[in-house]
């Protein structure tokens, strides 16, 4: 498989950064942002193919922003990234369009399989 145009979205620098790293040694092209302000203003620029977006971060929340993304881009699949105890955001976002949730921390080769899923998944127009 060819690379995958990734966004990657969570307030936490070295998570980010980190997982950046992982994904990229496995054939993704991860940009990143760590607020959903930066979150929205990278998509408008270049929509990727997938986003892996973390649910609770401060100011513009990781639900809000799944919301405007599925507003502008029905298509765009969007993994949901929560902790244990807001699992719950998790099942909220599936009712507003999101692709799929994982609960951290996560395992590399979970993630890996839904982004190739979400990015194989057929369009639903």
């Amino acid at each position: 498989m060819g690379e995958i145009n990734l966004l990657l979205v969570d307030d936490e620098a070295e998570f980010v950064s980190t997982l950046a790293e992982r994904l990229s040694f496995r054939g993704i092209d991860v940009r990143t942002a760590q607020d959903g302000e930066e979150a929205l203003r990278l998509t408008a620029e270049e929509v990727p193919q997938v986003v892996v977006l973390d649910v609770m971060m401060p100011g513009l929340g990781g639900l809000e922003v799944l919301k405007r993304m599925k507003s502008q881009y029905p298509e765009l699949p969007v993994i949901l990234l929560t902790g244990h105890a807001s699992a719950g955001d998790g099942e909220a976002g599936l009712r507003y369009g999101a692709f799929d949730y994982l609960i951290k921390p996560l395992d590399i080769d979970v993630l890996l399989t839904k982004i190739r899923e979400a990015v194989k998944k057929p369009s639903q127009t």
